[in-house]
């Protein structure tokens, strides 16, 4: 049996936001599976991105289908994906000097394809399988009390449709800190 190899090559595409890059990762799959590169410097240095890639803490959150976390926007760059099920990924410009600030651009996350979220650019998602896993590359350390922004989910000024029903009085699915946090309108008086 003669094997069936299929190479995906690296792409990246600009979005409504400001130095948010999609990226589709390089894949190579033959008759055993998938090989995705994660991450090569040199594929994402020629993409620019601004945080030179030079990634100082990685995450991993395992997120149960529906939950919704964020909307995020620390002190750091951040490349995400799923590495394992899917994701409807958010993100809200909320650099007040961007060209772009204040637009939403979403996602569908599948392993495979990733999102540059700039400093600045807050980050959300609703997991969409159950044990969905999100990663994060972070620029920068987490540290309590760091400088950022946090904007609630459930902001409908945002225009967000959310593929799955957000119950508020389900704290599996919606934490209390996500659920309270600033509409956008709050955060621009601020």
């Amino acid at each position: 049996m003669e094997a069936e190899l299929h190479i995906e090559p690296f792409k990246a595409s600009e979005s409504k936001i400001k130095d948010l890059k999609i990226i589709n990762t390089k894949r190579v799959t033959d008759n055993r599976g998938t090989v995705r590169e994660l991450y090569r410097e040199s594929a994402y240095s020629s993409i620019n991105l601004e945080s030179g890639c030079s990634w100082k803490q990685i995450n991993l959150t395992r997120t149960k289908r529906g939950a919704v976390r964020g909307l995020h926007g620390e002190a750091m760059s951040k490349l995400v994906t799923v590495a394992y099920g899917s994701a409807f990924g958010v993100y809200v410009d909320t650099r007040r000097d961007s060209s772009t600030f204040g637009n939403v651009v979403t996602v569908e996350l599948l392993p495979g394809v990733q999102v540059f979220v700039p400093q600045g650019v807050c980050n959300g998602f609703q997991a969409l399988t159950d044990d969905t896993e999100y990663l994060y590359f972070f620029d920068n350390e987490w540290a309590q009390g760091m400088s950022g922004v946090a904007l609630t989910p459930l902001d409908p000024k945002l225009g967000i449709k959310w593929p799955l029903d957000i119950d508020i009085n389900d704290l599996e699915q919606i934490s209390e800190k996500d659920m309270s946090a600033p509409t956008f309108e709050d955060f621009l008086k601020q």
